[in-house]
């Protein structure tokens, strides 16, 4: 993952910081590109595994078939209510689909690390529950921007 980030060093969270975070964090926002250029901006749960961002979706939205035809999408996971304590990541790149899709759950080893901590954050499971609406995006980030306004002097 490129460090493209320029503007705003002093409040970048660090790596551990940004896994810290986005560990942490339950929702987040998905834009993506629709057919006529216009964005489409949902909310969806997602894991973190260090590397790359594991979205659930509804393999019916519009946001999957827009990513169907246009894999790009930016990510945005932020937290705080006043100023001084905002924080949050955005996360750029191109949407992998792994798995069957829709997903009903049979084995496929690239998606272990993903639906364990899926179950373990959302459902307070150790097994993934399969629905046969939902599946897989990965998004593996280009760039990521962070901040952390709690690092900003008093």
């Amino acid at each position: 993952m490129a460090d493209t980030q320029r503007r705003g060093r002093r409040i970048m969270m660090t790596q551990s910081e940004l896994d810290a975070f986005l560990g942490a964090q339950r929702t987040c926002r998905v834009a993506t590109v629709g057919g006529d250029g216009m964005p489409h901006v949902g909310a969806l749960w997602f894991v973190w595994d260090g590397t790359a961002l594991w979205l659930y979706s509804i393999t019916r939205s519009k946001r999957w078939a827009q990513l169907r035809r246009d894999p790009r999408l930016a990510v945005i996971v932020d937290d705080g209510h006043e100023y001084g304590e905002l924080r949050g990541a955005e996360l750029t790149g191109r949407a992998d689909f792994v798995g069957e899709a829709p997903r009903t759950g049979e084995p496929c080893p690239g998606l272990d690390t993903a639906e364990r901590l899926f179950a373990e954050k959302y459902f307070g499971m150790s097994a993934m529950p399969h629905d046969g609406r939902h599946a897989w995006l990965r998004l593996t980030p280009e760039s990521v921007a962070s901040w952390d306004f709690r690092k900003l002097p008093g």
